[in-house]
């Protein structure tokens, strides 16, 4: 890697490799953040001691200002003892050192920048990475805003605090040994002022600290939950206008916005307070040091020019130790926003993949076997379910809300696994099969249409690079999409807004299946994918289905029993099982539950 990064190097390393370096750092270091921080740029911390060293040469001037302030005074007050030049060369030095920060500055900033962003965008890489290993049930356990906090103002948060350390820290630490190892070689009795006096001033600053500490913390919380009321309220838009709603909520909101104000009035207050406390405190020391040196140089001790540098460095140290105490909150914040990354690197409930059968092809024959499921201490969904599936028939499956029809479907995605029993895929039990290689076959069309802000082009071939023209257009047809992406001036290429907001519920759903489609996929599951289509639209869609069904396993959710007519087989789920199962005339002939559910529908 070279001293300089190119954009697309930030995350050039192998990011599985990275991810299990983090892991284990997280893991090692676990409840030690500052510990675990230190460890993130292991192999990078030739680059902050290269930084450290521009550092020391481009702020010089700031520490050698004041010498020669005090040179040039003394050589003005006491010109027999020294020449017209000697001021002369102390401008030279100090205009020298000035016109060198800036290309100290920016080499400074390369060595420094570099590594901490490459930790920043590592970081994000192996967060996202872990998201996608990471369960269905630990995503649905936790809520995508909090996650998405995690990845850009958590990590962001320890990026700062790398500044705050490697930057502000160095830069703290540096001005205060300067000024006192300037200080001691010119006058212990100075020296000694400076150790004594510094200290009382930093234990009073951090004693008026402390007390905004708790009124920023309630500040940061009320931000938080405003945050979140108004990600809701704007989601609610539609169902507000909807229900003439709009005063109510707009009440409602006046009330957090209101508590949100009060809560930044105090603080500001507080601040405000403490700033001018710290204001006076400052200036009256600086008065003291004043006092004190004037009176040293009024006995001879130093001169009157050292009056001057002993004022710069007392007003340096103190600005420092200030400095330290300011930052200390938000090396706090920095520190807690490790502990919370680590929360996602350190999870392992995790798809694992090693030593499990790679699938290079499957016929699409599926059997569940006594398979129980439920979620945590909650009631069964499922109890010793069982239902043989041969490869390329077509099974409904129907019931009331709540039964289970879709938990048997992510039991087939493997997105959750059975408490009890085992479901085989071709005779091999899909606890022992890798589901990536598994989910290569599979096409889902869920209840709820995902679409990401792209093209239709981009949604139809998300994830497929590599399709044909000939294999897009025919999902299009299959679809029921071509005369409506014909009618668009730009045709695949329309942009169709986040999540398909410029698009039609039924739209967006003819768009999923075709995404469905292009997969060319063995096994087909459709979570009541037709439910958003007319019934003109519904009735091409079954036709297609129906027609790519002949030779693939072929799963249907379905609330409206008349589109399911033409299914192999259907199996009615309720009470944990499975309660009926046959074709559509035989259910019908039984006159059972499926009987009552269907005549339900018809009159």
């Amino acid at each position: 890697m070279g001293f300089f990064y190119k954009e697309e190097e930030w995350v050039e390393d192998n990011p599985v490799e990275k991810e299990d370096e983090y892991v284990e750092i997280f893991g090692k270091s676990k409840g030690h953040p500052i510990k675990t921080f230190f460890k993130l740029y292991k192999g990078t911390y030739w680059r902050f001691f290269l930084a450290g060293f521009l550092f020391i040469l481009k702020n010089s001037p700031v520490w050698v200002l004041p010498i020669v302030t005090g040179n040039i005074i003394n050589i003005a007050t006491n010109p027999a003892a020294h020449s017209s030049s000697e001021i002369a060369i102390n401008i030279t030095v100090i205009i020298l050192l000035i016109a060198f920060n800036f290309p100290l500055n920016y080499l400074f900033n390369v060595c420094q920048s570099t590594a901490t962003r490459a930790v920043e965008a590592h970081l994000r890489s192996s967060l996202v990475r872990k998201l996608q290993q990471l369960s269905i049930s630990y995503h649905k356990e936790n809520e995508s805003g909090r996650l998405q906090s995690k990845i850009i103002r958590d990590v962001e948060a320890v990026q700062q605090l790398s500044s705050q350390i490697f930057t502000n820290m160095l830069t703290i630490m540096l001005n205060i040994t300067v000024a006192l190892l300037v200080t001691v070689s010119k006058s212990l009795i100075v020296f000694f002022f400076f150790v004594i006096t510094v200290p009382i001033a930093g234990a009073l600053i951090g004693i008026f600290r402390k007390g905004i500490r708790k009124t920023n913390r309630e500040f940061r919380k009320q931000m938080e939950e405003t945050s979140t009321k108004v990600v809701e309220m704007v989601e609610l838009i539609p169902v507000t206008r909807a229900h003439a709603l709009e005063n109510e909520e707009i009440k409602k909101m006046g009330g957090f916005l209101n508590g949100v104000a009060h809560k930044g009035y105090k603080l500001d207050i507080m601040h405000a307070n403490f700033g001018a406390v710290s204001w006076c405190m400052f200036q009256a020391f600086q008065v003291v040091c004043l006092a004190f040196t004037g009176y040293m140089a009024y006995r001879h001790i130093i001169s009157v020019g050292e009056i001057a540098t002993y004022q710069s460095y007392f007003t340096t140290i103190v600005n420092q130790v200030a400095a330290i105490i300011m930052i200390l909150p938000n090396m706090a914040r920095g520190t807690e926003s490790i502990t919370s990354i680590g929360e996602i690197l350190l999870s392992d409930d995790v798809e694992q993949y090693t030593g499990k059968k790679k699938l290079q092809h499957i016929t699409g024959n599926f059997d569940f076997q006594d398979v129980s499921f439920h979620y945590d201490d909650s009631k069964e969904i499922l109890y010793k379910f069982s239902l043989s599936v041969k490869s390329g028939e077509t099974v409904a499956l129907v019931g009331e809300s709540g039964a289970g029809k879709t938990t048997i479907l992510n039991l087939l995605i493997g997105f959750i696994k059975p408490v009890g029993g085992h479901i085989y895929l071709d005779g091999n039990d899909l606890e022992n099969i890798n589901l990536r290689s598994y989910r290569d076959f599979v096409a889902v069309v869920p209840q709820n249409t995902i679409l990401f802000s792209g093209s239709i082009r981009d949604n139809i071939t998300y994830g497929m690079p590599d399709v044909t023209e000939e294999q897009l257009m025919k999902a299009i047809q299959s679809a029921n999409l071509m005369d409506f992406i014909q009618e668009l001036p730009d045709g695949l290429n329309t942009m169709i807004g986040e999540n398909g907001g410029k698009l039609s519920g039924g739209q967006r759903q003819r768009l999923a299946i075709a995404r469905a489609l292009v997969r060319n996929p063995k096994v087909i599951i459709f979570d009541e994918a037709t439910s958003a289509l007319d019934s003109t639209s519904e009735k091409q869609i079954q036709t297609a289905i129906e027609n790519m069904a002949s030779t693939r396993t072929t799963f249907i959710v379905a609330h409206r029993l008349s589109t399911i007519r033409n299914a192999d087989k259907i199996a009615v789920i309720g009470h944990g099982g499975c309660t009926e199962f046959g074709t559509y005339d035989e259910l019908m002939e039984k006159q059972g539950e499926f009987y009552h559910m269907r005549k339900l529908q018809t009159d």
